[in-house]
């Protein structure tokens, strides 16, 4: 197998230019890099890199914890991450975790191991005295406000966008509302949401509020329960354009009219929510995601927010 002695030997050039060229480094003649490149490419050289990585003491591959990767939010993130990672030529290493606290450290074990130079956590199970601890190996970024000074992170107020689609809906007349998360008490965004509606409509009655849904499938069963109650809710904020969409079916099915009989507003400005005119707050989440890689790769501590829109249509 050829090393890197003999590339340089036929090559023509030193080791050092080799080592260069492998790790793309800017201060090498055309002349030479094409030299080198030419007798890499006859002797089908394959740079060990690990060795490499180990050299550079980077690994130029960034890690992203993510619950699930069938979700549009998170995958709005991680399209702003990859966006950023191609344009600075580093990899990415999607972490899936299903909220496992086990599985989260130990992809943060990834950082201390140096497998990867930092990681983003688009969602978390565990608390951050769990996680700030790992800092001191690697770059740690946060898709959600903390105010630990180890943390860097890029966020959006959550907690004022559900207040303001609470408000707008409020404002519209509407006083019996219901709406959908994706999970439970657990989490802080529910929590938020939860927290908004109250501080707008006072208390809530706990049939209004339905968990666990993430799919059109979800938007329309969770509609069918909602709209069989009495007093049924007018309007409805669900967590996401899908779900949305599947409220806008099931209403559709039963001859309601949206937004006359059942108004409907969602999250994340998808496609599905553009293609049925559906109303949405779109947080951003693609800007969320890139800012995230450049708070990553500049190993950067710095609290970014991302602002959030509403954007009206049809069916509010």
């Amino acid at each position: 197998m050829a090393n890197i002695n003999e590339i340089a030997k036929q090559a023509g050039v030193s080791v050092s230019t080799v080592s260069r060229v492998l790790n793309n480094h800017p201060y090498v003649s055309e002349d030479k890099r094409a030299a080198v490149q030419k007798v890499i490419d006859e002797l089908d050289y394959t740079p060990n890199r690990a060795a490499i990585d180990l050299i550079r003491r980077e690994t130029r591959t960034i890690g992203v914890i993510m619950p699930y990767n069938n979700n549009q939010a998170f995958d709005q993130l991680l399209h702003g991450v990859l966006n950023m990672s191609i344009e600075q030529d580093y990899s990415v290493t999607v972490l899936p975790t299903k909220y496992n606290k086990d599985k989260e450290i130990s992809y943060l074990n990834m950082l201390k191991n140096k497998q990867l130079d930092g990681i983003i956590i688009t969602s978390r199970s565990n608390d951050w005295e769990s996680i700030v601890p790992y800092t001191k190996y690697g770059t740690i970024v946060a898709c959600e406000y903390t105010d630990h000074p180890e943390i860097g992170c890029s966020y959006l107020d959550r907690y004022s966008s559900y207040l303001d689609v609470f408000q707008l809906l409020k404002e519209k007349g509407h006083t019996t509302v219901a709406f959908t998360t994706a999970r439970g008490l657990e989490s802080k965004s529910t929590q938020q949401t939860i927290a908004a509606y109250k501080n707008v409509f006072g208390e809530l009655r706990t049939e209004l509020h339905i968990s666990d849904c993430y799919s059109m499938e979800d938007g329309s069963n969770a509609a069918k329960k909602l709209l069989s109650i009495n007093p049924s809710p007018t309007a409805v904020y669900a967590n996401g354009d899908e779900v949305a969409g599947g409220f806008y079916q099931y209403a559709l099915s039963i001859q309601l009219k949206v937004p006359d009989d059942l108004a409907i507003i969602g999250q994340e400005n998808q496609p599905i929510g553009i293609a049925l005119g559906l109303s949405t707050v779109d947080h951003q989440l693609v800007k969320v995601g890139e800012q995230a890689f450049n708070l990553i790769i500049s190993k950067s501590l710095d609290k970014h927010k991302i602002p959030y829109r509403i954007i009206h249509r049809l069916s509010i």
